[in-house]
């Protein structure tokens, strides 16, 4: 893994595990569906994740996860965006110029 998605990986994670902290999450419709308690557990496991693959991060960057949930296959995605939310990041390993935004959804809705 070169040093630019090592970067790229740490703070992902630490958006991920952190308060959200410099940028957005969404939830599609069908989180929003869930039961309080069981949205509140599914971030709960989206922020302690943590079984990264060559199939599901061939990057190595940590912008993606998949688990199982009670009958359900949830998706989270961490995707990088220009600080005004316009156009991707020029460079997602710099915070100055990266807006990280996470959405978390069942897999059917993908």
């Amino acid at each position: 893994m070169g040093n630019k998605a090592e970067r790229i990986a740490q703070l992902n994670d630490e958006f991920r595990k952190a308060a959200w902290q410099g940028g957005h999450v969404y939830m599609t419709q069908g989180i929003q569906g869930l039961p309080p308690e069981d949205q509140f557990q599914v971030f709960k496991l989206v922020k302690t994740f943590n079984a990264f693959s060559e199939d599901n991060d061939p990057y190595e960057e940590h912008d993606f996860g998949a688990f199982d949930f009670k009958r359900e296959r949830i998706f989270w995605k961490i995707d990088y965006y220009d600080k005004s939310m316009t156009f991707g990041s020029e460079d997602p390993a710099d915070p100055e110029v990266t807006e990280r935004v996470m959405t978390v959804m069942l897999a059917n809705e993908y």
